[in-house]
This record gives C-alpha cells, sequence and structure tokens, in this order.
C-alpha cells in the first residue's frame, strides 16, 4: 500500500488549501482504522495536526489548528483529505498523511504508531 499526498502549495496568510491523500495498492486485508496529518516545519519536529477514526468517525485537532481546519475521508476512494482555512505563516510545513491499520481506542497516538505513511506535500504560507 503506497499513501500519495498532494494539494500543497504557496498561498497568502488567509488563504485556503485542501490536501487529499490517496491510498494505492490496497489489498482485501488493509484497513485503516485510524487516519492522520502530521506536519514537520523546518527546524522542528514532526507534529500531529488532525487525526479521524474511520470506525465512529471521531475526530481530533491539534489546538494550533482547531476551528480552522478540517479532516475528512472518503472511504471508497481510500481517501483523505485535509482541507485548511485561514492559513498562516507558522502552518508553513511538510504535510504527511498517515494510516493506522491497527485498531486503538483513540487515533490521537504517537507517529510511530501510524505504519503507512505518504511522502509529504509542502505548504508555504507568506505574503
Amino acid at each position: 500500500v503506497q499513501l500519495q499526498a498532494s494539494g500543497g502549495g504557496s498561498v497568502q496568510p488567509g488563504g485556503s488549501l485542501r490536501l487529499s491523500c490517496i491510498a494505492s495498492g490496497v489489498t482485501s486485508d488493509y484497513y485503516a482504522y485510524s487516519v492522520a496529518w502530521f506536519r514537520q516545519a523546518p527546524g522542528k519536529e514532526r507534529e500531529a495536526i488532525s487525526c479521524l477514526k474511520t470506525t465512529g468517525g471521531a475526530t481530533h485537532y491539534a489546538e494550533s489548528v482547531k476551528g480552522r481546519f478540517t479532516i475528512s475521508v472518503d472511504n471508497p476512494r481510500n481517501a483523505v483529505y485535509l482541507e485548511m482555512n485561514d492559513l498562516q505563516p507558522e502552518d508553513t510545513a511538510v504535510y504527511y498523511c498517515a494510516t493506522d491499520t491497527l485498531y486503538r481506542p483513540t487515533c490521537w497516538v504517537a507517529a510511530g504508531h501510524y505504519d503507512y505513511w505518504g511522502r509529504g506535500t509542502l505548504v508555504t504560507v507568506s505574503s
């Protein structure tokens, strides 16, 4: 299974972007119980910004993006999306999608628990 993230780009503060993450090569024994978006800004550690449990639909957001970002899934398309509004310079980072094929009570877990990762898409916010 491979995850391909796309949709990054350069926007001005206050702008919007929609990131997509498509899983390919999905086999019958693959099921993503959780999907998540992480980001890594220059010189900083990777941080979780949002996740969603595909069973039940519970979502979690980092405080820094709550109210501005929305995570969603399209299960038939094996796709995960991140709608990002009111982008600010501090949102500049490489954004990664990830899936966890192990059931857990919550999707808000450390990055190391996610077993499939996309290669990242760059988001740059500047005036």
